[in-house]
C-alpha cells in the first residue's frame, strides 16, 4: 500500500481554548465554515457552558 502525504500536519492546523474544561481545540473539517463562531470543544461543554461560568 502507497501512503499519500497530507498536504499539512496536524500540528499546523489552528487551536482554541475551551472556556469550560480548559482544554486546547483543534480545527475540523466539520467546522471549516463557522471556525470563527466556534467557542466549545464538544457538545458537552457547550451544554455546560452555564454552570462554568
Amino acid at each position: 500500500m502507497i501512503k499519500i502525504a497530507m498536504p499539512y500536519s496536524k500540528s499546523d492546523l489552528p487551536t482554541k481554548i475551551c472556556p469550560v474544561c480548559q482544554r486546547p481545540f483543534t480545527w475540523r473539517k466539520k467546522w471549516a465554515d463557522c471556525w470563527d463562531d466556534v467557542k466549545y470543544c464538544s457538545e458537552r461543554c457547550r451544554r455546560r457552558k452555564s454552570t462554568s461560568q
